[in-house]
């Protein structure tokens, strides 16, 4: 039994990591783990054109927390259809003085600024800066796996929209990273020159120990 599942499972990854080529979508199934190329398929029969749309990023997220943002993902996990099809779009809502923090994704990401001013920027390997206010209709790159952020300038609220290159597009967010998890005090001193009474602080608002 354990090898029938195990070659069921390799079935499935094999065949989702060739979907491109022999199928028109891969609405993603959640009643089987997901891979590395996404998850297995539905079963076409069972789709309805709801499948297809996802109506989330039309609904301004809550900015009432530390950052004054709110981020609506529609990736894989919160919209099926995009299983597979190597995009993801998010919404940004950021509040007056609000900041999307320094962050990472293994893709690349386009922003589009709808409304306010953003100062929005990233930096390279090798340590340079690119940054510039944003305003209505101007879009931004940041190239993947490259550090960049968000903010808001304006006397208004904002709101962006951005695109990835996959559906599944990781957020890895440099401040939750250090301070949100159990990495103990005395290693986040001397990583990032920090004494430990700021580490601390840091680690009480963001829900760390030790």
């Amino acid at each position: 039994m354990e090898i029938f599942k195990f070659v069921l499972y390799i079935s499935l990854f094999v065949s989702l990591s060739s979907a491109t080529s022999v199928v028109d979508f891969c609405v993603a199934d959640f009643n089987f783990p997901g891979t590395p190329v996404g998850f297995p398929c539905r079963n076409p029969i069972n789709l309805t054109a709801d499948d297809f749309v996802f109506s989330g990023l039309g609904v301004a997220g809550n900015t009432s927390n530390i950052f004054g943002v709110a981020v609506t993902f529609a990736i894989d996990l919160t919209f099926p259809a995009l299983n597979g099809l190597g995009l993801s779009m998010s919404r940004l809502d950021i509040g007056v003085g609000g900041v999307v923090p320094i962050h990472s994704h293994r893709v690349s990401e386009l922003i589009l600024v709808i409304e306010g001013e953003i100062l929005a920027g990233f930096i390279d390997s090798n340590d340079q800066v690119y940054y510039k206010t944003l305003t209505k209709g101007d879009i931004m790159i940041f190239p993947q796996s490259l550090l960049h952020f968000q903010i808001n300038v304006g006397k208004t609220p904002a709101l962006a929209f951005v695109s990835l290159n996959s559906a599944s597009p990781n957020f890895q967010t440099t401040t939750t990273s250090l301070f949100a998890n159990d990495l103990p005090t005395d290693v986040i001193e001397k990583i990032t020159l920090l004494d430990a009474t700021q580490a601390k602080k840091l680690k009480s608002i963001f829900g760390g120990t030790n």
